[in-house]
């Protein structure tokens, strides 16, 4: 049974509780009668392992709740405190302990609603197995592995050092000789690498030891190439105290979403740059993509596609004209051109400008008038491949001309849209066979430069989320590092007092 099934449908089950001549629902729910107790004491046994969930206990004034329960004098007082530690308690696990909206500007999702107080009272004075439905009221699928993967962290923490690389503007890389290199060496085995022995000079950068640095930047989503940059240098630093961080809101996240995403829909992580197609509960197709920069990141959203274009013609947004574009354009009137770029005097028709015409030097970035359109072709940003679907922040899913970003590791380099490796693989799949379609001739219409609207059979959900820890299920975690720096966010506003 799915938590919305426990948490929902109880309504039904306990209608005769909501009589106002009940007496049951009149009954202390927490004292005064051995079930009453045994109630109470599973409640408390979830609120002092709420930090397995990466909840703090304290915001159940567990302290002040164990005070009046061990003074026996105050029933309507321990009554009110238990009942107010239980539905906070009970909503926090099982929908989120923040609204995620409110977290960040670049979060848009759809989080279910936490049930009403009344029915969640009600819910518990209902249960048979009050311990069996408390148990049942977090997340299951990777929940539980994240669960796992908190707790061997944190025990991990009393005993493990750190041991910070340097930071340098000179790249780290094989064959090398550096001071870095003994500390490197040091850092690797604390993260639980296995670190061959020097060779030869302590200082050395051996192949060995850059084949176990490639291993580290495999698994953490970098560039593969051995070198000791910016980016892996942060990294390797990384605290495990950060780590921790990351699975708290991991498992924060995990919460807002629903229980099962159906049967067919589309998951962007943009916290590993991987998209996947779940067609009648099968991963039928998965792919790399490339996401936005920390500047211009991709938020987290859900929406719907319904069906791609070929050839399309790119807008450039407004803040990328006045941002990116203006400084070119007083440098070189012109310098768009051979980009394919068109000038277009506003927003409402086509009337096509000379850029020459034009005093650039007079354009303020922040109120830039016209508007710019790169022609379909070869060159343009979207590609060959335009997937639209609603959304707030005016981002989509599309092809692009730059398929070599595709061999980095670190794929954060749009403007905030997502750009997916094979489209048309992924089209195919979606349309399997259905409505005629054929991807060979979808080939023929591009290479004609011709501009069609294709029709999904069935529109598709899309859900875009940032996660940046996987797990096993008996808790073997996989990092990635938080980019966006919105993992920190979401664990600063759960500590937050509620409002």
């Amino acid at each position: 049974m799915t938590r919305v099934h426990l948490l929902a449908g109880l309504l039904a089950l306990i209608a005769p509780l909501l009589g106002p001549t009940s007496s049951q629902a009149a009954d202390p729910l927490w004292t005064g009668s051995r079930a009453a107790e045994a109630r109470s004491q599973s409640l408390l046994t979830v609120l002092r392992a709420a930090g397995d969930h990466g909840l703090n206990p304290a915001w159940y004034s567990l302290p002040n709740i164990e005070k009046v329960l061990a003074a026996e004098a105050d029933q309507a007082r321990a009554e009110q405190l238990l009942s107010d530690a239980f539905v906070a308690y009970a909503s926090d696990v099982s929908t989120g302990r923040v609204r995620a909206n409110q977290v960040d500007k670049d979060i848009d999702i759809q989080q279910r609603k936490p049930v009403e107080r009344v029915d969640l009272l009600r819910a518990a004075a209902d249960a048979s197995d009050f311990a069996a439905y408390l148990a049942a009221l977090p997340p299951k699928g990777d929940y539980p592995g994240l669960q796992k993967a908190l707790a061997a962290l944190r025990q991990k923490r009393a005993a493990s050092a750190f041991t910070p690389l340097p930071h340098s503007d000179t790249l780290l890389k094989p064959g090398m000789s550096d001071a870095r290199v003994p500390v490197l060496r040091m850092r690797l085995g604390e993260l639980d690498m296995t670190v061959p022995p020097a060779a030869g000079a302590a200082d050395l950068y051996d192949e060995a030891l850059a084949a176990v640095v490639k291993t580290y930047q495999e698994t953490k989503g970098l560039t593969v190439d051995g070198v000791i940059g910016a980016k892996t240098t942060q990294s390797l630093n990384t605290t495990i105290d950060d780590r921790i961080t990351q699975l708290i809101a991991n498992l924060e996240r995990r919460r807002w979403l629903p229980e099962d995403l159906g049967s067919r829909y589309v998951l962007v992580n943009a916290g590993d740059y991987s998209m996947v197609f779940v067609d009648d509960g099968q991963r039928v197709f998965e792919s790399l993509v490339i996401v936005g920069t920390p500047k211009d990141p991709t938020p987290e959203i859900q929406s719907v596609m319904r069906g791609f274009q070929t050839n399309p013609f790119w807008t450039v947004p407004q803040s990328i004209s006045g941002e990116e574009y203006l400084p070119l354009l007083r440098r070189d009137p012109n310098a768009l051109a051979a980009g394919g770029f068109k000038i277009f005097a506003n927003w409402s028709d086509d009337t096509e400008i000379d850029p020459a015409t034009i005093d650039w030097t007079e354009i303020h970035p922040k109120a830039f008038p016209y508007r710019i359109r790169q022609e379909p072709g070869a060159g343009n940003a979207l590609g060959y491949i335009f997937f639209p679907f609603a959304n707030k922040y005016g981002i989509y899913m599309h092809d692009t001309a730059n398929r070599w970003l595709f061999t980095e590791g670190s794929r954060n380099f749009s403007h905030g849209c997502i750009r997916l490796q094979n489209p048309l693989d992924f089209v195919e799949k979606v349309f399997k066979g259905r409505n005629g379609f054929d991807k060979e001739r979808v080939r023929t219409v591009i290479a004609a430069a011709q501009q069609a609207h294709y029709t999904f059979p069935e529109p598709v959900a899309l859900h875009v989320t940032y996660r940046t820890v996987s797990s096993t299920a008996d808790g073997v975690a996989t990092f990635r590092d938080d980019v966006y720096g919105r993992d920190r966010r979401v664990v600063q506003a759960m500590d937050k007092p509620r409002t």
